[in-house]
């Protein structure tokens, strides 16, 4: 490891300025309100800003600790580039409740962007009314909550006799019943012909990708947005909002978020305005009081019910699929509700919560009934939204299906074990292990990818349907690298590190999660809906929410097999949950670690941070360079150089393949000052399309909770056109400032799943709180073959490393899957 030579000033302790600003769902730079207690008695809690206004990271604070930190959110928050998560690891419960998430630790959204409106574009285009991303993905996830509700509604009801029964069976079934009311004479009945054979049918392919485009990752096409809410409710919530001395800016998103009547509901409970993203308690108190006047206290109901479920939201961005009741009804408390127990049970009576009893020791017997004085088995309650409530129970009951099925006959078990000879270590155990089970876990680093490639080529040359699916693009190209069209070499040297992976024709059996989940990407379905193959490789699996992968093992077809493999040291899932770490808890069925370790000096340093140790590292190719800064504008200058002049200088590394990674977008080294700094010195223009010039890098996130590292072509009356992962978006002019930043500089959140052949990390002084073991691990660990550190944390950096792990997030799955599957031992 060496120290860059250039600096020759004295090496100072790092300044600590104004901490990093951190986001809320929807931020972007402007007004901000002061933190406090929420009561809806005191003070002048209004309702600030509107749209363009920036939320902090208390948009999804503690829901434990007293008071608010930092600025106030916008109330009308957009949603965002880096989608609605706290992120992984970084924010979370600690102890009794949900804690600060700090910044990076709990990734923002997207801000609102640099610009205005899209300068020079035709308005003409506005009219253009499209499906966008995540509202498709809104839309999927009912309707698959609503078959799962149908589901187990039916397993509850009484089964009428033959009534499940279809084909032949139904129709033997009502001959038999014909014979026996004497309808048909038996032999009428059993000598008729059988009915001509139905060919099959045509299993659901992926069609063509239209101007609906999901911006998945790996489709092409314009994300768009549906039709809005009507005029004449927008219009009439804008008076209500007036009324009540709330910017009328909000006034879509209150229709939204309320449907038709919005103006009734949102006058009979002004509450509701905290069901607008980045509204907080105080703001919607403010809002109360100028409409209620009199009648509005600290304990209505009304508002105990409203602050409930806005709490659960928050500690959902945290990550939480639920929250212990104490931690809840004490964040009720810290947020001014006189009577918290009142409120969740009213919340709960009204069914915006569900409750739940879980058992601590799901081993320990149930007392008996009559035993009345017996010791009670001791349970956690847990007070939850719908939502996360049925994507977990839907997991479980999927992945139990997935181990008590029996795979299907796709190959004998000499051509499996003759397959897992041919291959080598871990790779031959994983193998073994996918043809013996339907559900299988792999853990391990970078290099270990060539483990599932070759289990991936052995699965197609046994003649089975076998995809593999990744969080990004740029992930996705690199695995079909790693891929060769009938044979597999083994070898990490055959990813290309120059970032042209993309540029191969998508021919390989590769796909996102997104576009094989929307259908853009992957095999289609069959019939029945279910995913047309019989095998399925998840990597990047840490990043995996609980909503997300209950859709794709809904999807899995009984007797497939599912592979979930990835690296559990880095950032958990954007969104809430943290499936893959409850999974390898859990140990439900086989898990493979690899035992192939990342290589080089880059990979003796990531490896050792994975274990709590920031180790010093011989890098006689200068693969990591220390950099010391003393301030943020040392190291916004550090930066600029280094990306600028010398890593392409001394490397030969070109600055559109070197990434910046730092840990907030606020603050005086956050994402927003660097990316502007790095735009002036490589792109420099007038940001004629909304704050963006043609060749501009940018980071897009066609839904919240994932990023498209790209680039800026143009604009027109149709919106701002990118290149993704290669290939063509068009993002429409009314989404650009709430999905499009500037992508010299990332998140370690936006970074996940991406690689880069060069990486900047940067690490603030005044940004040491969000330092932690995950974020760090991520952050380095997405270098290829050089990493740059701009160092001004100071011993923040080893302390983190060795002492700050993943903060915990409160989860139902383990328990769901104790009771459903045996542990495999």
């Amino acid at each position: 490891m060496s120290t860059e030579p250039e600096p020759t000033e004295k090496t100072e302790p790092g300044t600590r300025g104004a901490a990093t600003e951190p986001e809320g769902p929807g931020g972007a730079p402007g007004r901000a309100t002061d933190g406090g207690a929420a009561s809806a008695g005191g003070g002048e809690a209004g309702v600030t800003g509107g749209p363009g206004d920036d939320t902090d990271a208390s948009a999804r604070d503690s829901v434990a600790e007293s008071g608010d930190t930092g600025a106030g959110g916008s109330a009308g928050a957009d949603e965002s580039a880096d989608g609605a998560s706290a992120g992984g690891g970084e924010s979370g419960a600690a102890g009794e409740g949900v804690s600060d998430a700090p910044v990076g630790g709990g990734e923002p959204e997207a801000d609102a962007g640099e610009g205005g409106d899209l300068a020079g574009v035709d308005a003409d285009g506005a009219g253009k009314a499209q499906l966008s991303e995540a509202e498709a993905e809104l839309a999927a996830q009912r309707l698959e909550r609503e078959r799962i509700a149908r589901r187990k509604a039916e397993k509850q009801q009484p089964v009428e006799s033959g009534a499940k029964l279809s084909g032949k069976a139904a129709d033997l079934l009502a001959a038999v019943r014909a014979v026996e009311s004497g309808a048909k004479p038996a032999a009428a009945v059993f000598s008729e012909p059988e009915p001509p054979r139905r060919p099959a049918q045509e299993p659901v392919r992926p069609r063509p990708v239209s101007a609906q485009a999901t911006g998945a990752g790996g489709a092409v096409g314009v994300a768009g947005s549906v039709g809005g809410p009507a005029p004449e409710t927008v219009e009439a919530v804008q008076r209500v909002l007036a009324e009540g001395g709330a910017p009328t800016a909000l006034a879509p998103q209150v229709a939204a978020a309320l449907g038709e009547g919005a103006d009734e509901e949102l006058r009979a409970d002004p509450w509701q305005l905290l069901r607008v993203t980045g509204v907080r308690p105080e703001q919607a108190d403010g809002f109360a009081r100028e409409l209620l006047g009199a009648e509005c206290a600290p304990d209505d109901e009304r508002r105990g019910r409203a602050v409930t479920v806005w709490l659960l939201e928050q500690a959902a961005l945290a990550g939480h699929t639920a929250l212990e009741m104490p931690a809840l009804t004490a964040a009720l408390v810290q947020r001014g509700v006189p009577d918290a127990d009142a409120a969740v049970q009213s919340t709960i009576a009204e069914a915006e919560a569900l409750v739940f009893q879980d058992a601590l020791d799901p081993a320990a017997p149930e007392p008996a009934e009559d035993d009345e004085e017996g010791a009670e088995r001791p349970v956690r309650i847990l007070v939850g939204l719908e939502r996360y409530a049925l994507a977990e129970e839907s997991l479980a009951d999927g992945l139990a299906r997935l181990i008590n099925s029996v795979p299907k006959e796709d190959g004998s078990a000499e051509d499996w074990e003759r397959a897992a000879a041919s291959a080598k270590g871990s790779a031959a155990e994983l193998i073994r292990a996918a043809a013996a089970g339907g559900l299988v876990l792999h853990t391990g680093g970078q290099a270990s990818l060539t483990e599932p490639a070759a289990l991936l080529t052995a699965a197609r040359g046994l003649g089975l349907r076998a995809w593999a699916a990744t969080h990004s693009p740029l992930g996705r190209d690199r695995f079909s690298a790693l891929l060769q069209d009938d044979r597999q070499d083994g070898t990490a040297d055959s990813v290309p590190s120059d970032g042209t992976a993309h540029e191969q024709p998508r021919t390989r059996p590769v796909a996102t999660v997104a576009g094989l989940l929307s259908g853009a990407e992957g095999p289609g379905r069959d019939g029945d809906g279910a995913f047309d193959l019989d095998l399925l490789v998840v990597l990047d699996a840490p990043q995996l929410d609980v909503e997300t992968a209950a859709l794709l093992v809904e999807s899995m077809p009984d007797g497939a097999r599912l592979v979930l493999g990835g690296d559990p040291a880095v950032l958990w899932s954007a969104g809430p949950g943290r499936v893959f770490a409850d999974l390898l808890a859990a140990r439900i069925c086989p898990q493979v670690a690899s035992r192939r370790p990342d290589p080089g000096p880059l990979g003796e340093l990531v490896s050792g941070i994975g274990i709590g140790e920031l180790n010093q590292v011989e890098a006689p190719g200068k693969e990591v360079v220390i950099v010391p800064v003393r301030d943020a504008g040392e190291a916004v200058h550090r930066t600029v150089q280094l990306v600028a002049d010398s890593v392409p200088r001394a490397l030969g590394v070109p600055a559109e393949e070197t990434q910046v990674i730092t840990p907030g977008h606020g603050g005086a080294v956050g994402t927003r000052a660097l990316n502007a700094a790095l735009k002036e010195r490589l792109n420099p223009g007038p940001g004629r399309f909304g704050g963006f010039d043609p060749g501009d890098r940018v980071a897009y996130s066609p839904a919240p909770g994932r990023t498209l590292p790209g680039a800026v072509v143009g604009a027109d009356a149709d919106g701002l056109h990118l290149t993704c992962a290669g290939e063509p978006v068009v993002v429409p002019k009314e989404r650009v400032e709430q999905s499009v930043r500037h992508g010299w500089a990332l998140t370690a959140h936006q970074a996940v799943g991406c690689r880069w052949p060069a990486v900047v990390a940067v690490l603030p002084g005044d940004a040491t709180q969000a330092l932690s073991r995950p974020w760090v691990y991520t952050a380095f660990g997405r270098a290829d073959r050089h990493l740059s550190v701009v160092q001004g944390a100071e011993q923040a950096l080893p302390r983190a490393v060795a002492e700050i792990p993943a903060k915990p997030r409160t989860t139902r799955l383990p328990v769901l899957l104790r009771t459903q599957t045996p542990a495999s031992g």
